[in-house]
């Protein structure tokens, strides 16, 4: 009986539907997340009859059954969430669309949006880092390196980081780097607030400061884009269809029983 295979993938589409909706849900208070959503498509299809058009009539639709549904994709919601004064001075918040860059002790660039940078402090020198000691790279993918004796560090909506030197005057000690891509949804994340490019998202694209539309934001984080009454309902949408198909599958069970009864 088909109806037994088709609830059942209706079953495990569910399940994973309500796990996508329960890391949403767990991301509700992490700095820049980003909100997914399980896209589902329905699998082949077996034709009974198929229609034929005659000159005196026919049959105009196909007589078809289904063998149920199979999850293709999870999307990334990459809205700008709202943001959250820290008044901490290596804070930074993108207002728009962008990702900053940092540095992986091996070597390999990594993307975000989380701009919850810290200052790591290395004899005279000092370089912006992330919370797990990454390096924030400037326009020319070199390491932000803030030299001693430079004070009052602040940041324009360009992203260009300047400090004051020991006769007050201000000093430009970089650019960060921002850069976009064409198909965001296409980064691959690999945790930590981090995404990976791949072919699918395209090479980073440098947003250059007289062309960028995006602004940096000193003193604020971006918060989650999470809509937890959204996400409540889908759970509740997803609990619901698995017990339908549940239910389906205890039907399908019973009415097997009920054929097997008649011969006796």
């Amino acid at each position: 009986m088909r109806a037994l295979w088709t609830a059942a993938t209706g079953m495990r589409a569910q399940q994973f539907n309500i796990d996508t909706i329960a890391n949403n849900l767990s991301n509700v208070n992490t700095t820049s997340y980003k909100t997914q959503r399980a896209e589902f498509k329905d699998l082949f299809y077996v034709t009974l009859k198929r229609a034929n058009i005659v000159d005196e009539g026919g049959r105009p639709v196909n007589l078809e059954v289904g063998h149920g549904v199979m999850p293709v994709a999870t999307k990334r919601d990459f809205r700008t969430g709202s943001f959250i004064e820290t008044q901490n001075t290596f804070d930074f918040a993108l207002d728009g669309a962008g990702f900053f860059a940092v540095m992986l002790p091996n070597g390999d660039i990594r993307y975000t949006r989380d701009g919850s940078f810290k200052l790591s402090v290395d004899g005279d020198e000092a370089y912006i880092v992330t919370s797990e000691g990454y390096y924030v790279l400037s326009e020319d993918e070199d390491v932000i390196t803030i030299e001693d004796g430079l004070k009052d560090i602040t940041v324009d909506e360009l992203g260009y980081i300047y400090g004051r030197d020991e006769d007050d005057e201000l000093v430009e000690i970089g650019r960060l780097m921002i850069v976009n891509f064409l198909n965001p949804e296409g980064l691959q994340s690999v945790g930590q607030n981090l995404y990976q490019a791949t072919d699918a998202s395209g090479e980073p694209i440098l947003l250059e400061a007289e062309e960028m539309n995006t602004r940096v934001i000193q003193g604020y984080l971006e918060a989650s884009n999470v809509q937890v009454v959204d996400e409540m309902v889908k759970m509740i949408t997803a609990q619901r269809a698995y017990e339908i198909n549940s239910k389906t599958i205890t039907t399908a069970d019973e009415m097997m029983q009920i054929v097997n009864n008649i011969k006796r």
